[in-house]
């Protein structure tokens, strides 16, 4: 339901009371996830302190503008949820999940997602450079939210990677031409190169989601 412009001023002016408060703010994608979910992660996040909100990004922006997080207004994109903390060490306590995600694959969410940025690649410059020299951290979406909903109802203190090419190692190339032949991206023009060379794969990455090659057809 739209909000009128009154509710949209509470709801800024809300937010702008925790945005002064706060050392901290923590902004993650809730897509794959359930108000069941979302519900379970406000309690843990409220026992901890942290003031976790979803918001549309219009009033989110608003609401940090002229404040130390403006910075983050041009991540402000896609479904978010966003997390303030008054006290940066109990936001980054010990016992907190901390996930790190790679380039996610979906064939039609926007946002972070590795199909959607090549099909921006080839319309804008009429060819897609693929390099085989990298090799990419990456997962599919909904392998990605499985991980995430399990960790909020078992969660697990530390640092938590999820990798589907972390084991396999495949090149930026060929997860390129994969995902051609998978979503038969067709007009894709690819140029294969080896100008950017980096290993970005996160160790142990790959122990909660399967790799990528049970969903691509990907050659060792």
């Amino acid at each position: 339901m739209s909000l009128n412009r009154n509710e949209k001023a509470a709801v800024v002016a809300d937010v702008g009371l925790q945005v002064a408060r706060s050392q901290t703010l923590a902004l993650a994608e809730y897509r794959g996830l359930t108000v069941a979910h979302l519900d379970s992660l406000r309690r843990q996040a409220r026992d901890k302190g942290v003031y976790l909100h979803v918001l549309k990004n219009t009033l989110a922006r608003r609401a940090v503008a002229g404040t130390p997080f403006e910075v983050a207004q041009e991540t402000m994109v896609g479904p978010l949820i966003y997390g303030f903390s008054e006290d940066a060490v109990a936001a980054a306590n010990a016992g907190a999940s901390i996930v790190r995600i790679g380039w996610q694959i979906d064939a039609t969410l926007p946002g972070h997602n590795m199909l959607v940025e090549l099909d921006g690649w080839q319309a804008r410059d009429g060819r897609i450079g693929a390099s085989r020299a990298w090799r990419p951290a990456c997962s599919f979406v909904d392998d990605t939210a499985a991980v995430l909903i399990d960790l909020i109802e078992r969660p697990q203190p530390g640092v938590v990677p999820i990798d589907s090419n972390a084991a396999e190692g495949h090149s930026f190339e060929a997860i390129v031409r994969a995902l051609q032949c998978r979503y038969a991206r067709w007009h894709w023009q690819i140029a294969p190169n080896d100008d950017y060379r980096h290993d970005q794969r996160q160790i142990g990455g790959e122990q909660r989601v399967p790799g990528l090659s049970a969903r691509l057809e990907l050659g060792q």
